[in-house]
């Protein structure tokens, strides 16, 4: 798959067949972040790599995150420095080598009298944090009195308000990272296919040496080879396991991390805000997201599977109160609620005392008695680190297993990933005018593919029918669907409308009224027969009934104080 253009429906079938025909020397299962940076690392080593994911790209933590690549302020509070560091060393990187997705944010932490968080624990951390990153943040902090705080965010709760901090992080588009990663991974020679499901594993002489697979497409079986297989499957990696090893003790203790999107403008903030949950103290946010804004995180012990977490009430009530504690005047009630994201952090099981807030973010390679490499642990912001260290893992049992030399290690924390060749995204921005391209259009998709907008502007060129926007008053075009079938091998109507656009999170409707015509244009360029474009129809508006049911239990609640 060395040409882009084969990250397509074309490219994903001579990927999988190609695995299928001869052994890789790494099977990586799993095509969230993880994932994405284990098979970019390892075939720019050099290595056959091939990945597999049971669904589409970052269907799962990996699109239901808090967006953020981020130092990790909050913690600082659990003296756990050396995460801090590590992660705001990656944030500087990740600036570098994606300015499309992952942009600088500053932020409000706001101090309260009586607070758990006092204001001098505020100024103290903030002081610490930009020492943690070198002095080498994008600007260092600021703090603010409180009535330049109240300058800066009018709608804040007043009574109470000493002060506020003003520091700065990165925000990132999850789903789209994880993808550029993965076709970064592509074009340096890996073998990768979304909706490819592990059946079982391959162990001849009691070494796992492949997995058996289904093709949730066509549903095709097949077992595919691999010398060294690496599970990276995130919240799934237990259960994985467990196909290795019945008895296999757990590595995890997943929490629910829930978010919910409502109207910016009823919260009236212009920088992310920090703050203190009223409810259980613990560190949340809100976060702007073009005419949105979200609210989160929970952070709850979950043993759910993975593939039914959803919003609670219970949930979306305890945010909402959150953020109206801060925000009087938004008097946010469960209608306010556009959509809702929730995940599992596959985060590492630790000693049975500690809360979910307290439990390490830090990451683990671990390998089974028959060989299986599984990563647990870490976070969006570290997934460089992860893969690399999987990596010399994967390259040192090779060495072990046939005699090979072991590569030295790759230029991942400086090699571009897809569309972040430039540095001044105006340029991209006037280049696209220039082609007459709307200026909200040509934003939103500088911003969402950095310099391969050129690409999308150029399918517009070609067909001016491709520029006109997918809902009406949005700046999503239906050049957009396109690219996103033969550039970034979409698969089904999902794939399109919640992770390659946004559509699903954003629109009031949930997109739904673009789904039939988005349908009916995947059809053509897939080949889908009217039944499996009515399926695929059905199956997304089934995706946005479950998006809601946090309404049942809460639909008679007018306000949340």
């Amino acid at each position: 798959m060395g040409a882009d253009s084969s990250f397509s429906h074309r490219g994903r079938a001579a990927a999988l067949a190609k695995m299928m025909e001869a052994p890789v020397d790494l099977l990586v299962i799993g095509g969230g972040i993880t994932g994405a940076a284990i098979a970019r690392d390892a075939a720019l080593r050099g290595l056959a790599v091939g990945l597999i994911g049971k669904g589409d790209f970052a269907g799962g933590t990996s699109s239901h995150s808090s967006r953020l690549i981020h130092g990790g302020l909050r913690y600082l509070e659990h003296r756990d420095f050396r995460l801090v560091f590590e992660a705001s060393r990656e944030r500087r990187i990740l600036l570098n080598i994606a300015p499309h997705l992952v942009r600088p944010l500053p932020f409000v932490f706001p101090a309260y009298k009586g607070a758990r968080v006092p204001g001098w624990k505020i100024f103290a951390a903030l002081w610490l944090y930009d020492l943690l990153a070198s002095f080498r943040n994008v600007h260092t902090h600021r703090w603010l009195s409180r009535k330049a705080a109240r300058h800066m965010e009018p709608g804040l709760r007043e009574k109470g308000l000493t002060g506020a901090g003003l520091y700065w992080d990165a925000q990132a588009d999850d789903a789209r990272l994880t993808l550029a990663t993965l076709r970064a991974a592509a074009l340096a020679g890996a073998n990768v296919a979304n909706y490819v499901e592990v059946t079982g594993l391959s162990k001849p002489d009691g070494r796992v040496t492949g997995a058996v697979v289904q093709d949730q497409i066509t549903g095709q079986t097949a077992t595919i080879q691999g010398r060294v297989v690496v599970n990276a499957t995130g919240p799934w990696v237990d259960g994985l396991r467990r196909l290795d090893d019945a008895n296999a003790a757990p590595l995890l203790r997943p929490t629910k991390g829930v978010h919910v999107v409502v109207p910016r403008a009823r919260i009236g903030h212009t920088n992310a805000i920090t703050l203190l949950s009223p409810v259980d103290g613990r560190v949340m946010f809100i976060l702007p997201w073009g005419e949105v804004s979200y609210i989160g995180t929970t952070d709850t012990d979950d043993r759910g599977s993975p593939d039914e977490i959803r919003a609670t009430g219970e949930d979306v009530i305890y945010l909402l109160r959150s953020a109206n504690a801060l925000f009087p005047q938004a008097r946010l009630a469960p209608k306010d609620v556009i959509s809702t994201w929730a995940g599992l952090r596959p985060l590492l099981a630790p000693e049975k005392s500690a809360t979910p807030a307290q439990v390490s973010r830090e990451h683990r390679v671990v390998e089974s008695a028959s060989g299986m490499l599984t990563i647990a642990g870490g976070k969006l912001t570290t997934h460089r680190v992860m893969g690399r260290d999987v990596v010399d893992r994967v390259a040192q049992k090779l060495h072990e297993i046939d005699g090979r030399g072991v590569p030295p290690r790759a230029g991942t924390d400086h090699l571009v990933l897809p569309g972040g060749d430039i540095a001044d995204l105006e340029v991209m921005v006037e280049s696209a005018r220039a082609r007459d391209i709307p200026e909200p259009v040509a934003r939103h998709l500088v911003k969402t593919y950095g310099s391969e907008s050129a690409g999308v502007v150029n399918l517009i060129e070609r067909d001016r029918s491709l520029g006109r926007s997918i809902l009406e008053g949005r700046p999503e075009v239906w050049a957009e669907v396109v690219h996103s079938v033969e550039r970034e091998m979409a698969m089904r109507l999902s794939d399109v409308l919640i992770r390659r656009t946004h559509l699903f999170y954003e629109d009031a409707g949930h997109g739904s009224a673009a789904a039939p015509p988005v349908a009916r244009r995947m059809a053509d360029l897939l080949g889908w027969d009217r039944g499996r474009e009515t399926e695929e129809i059905a199956d997304y508006l089934t995706e946005v009934q479950r998006a809601r049911e946090f309404m049942t239990g809460v639909a008679r609640a007018s306000r949340v104080s």
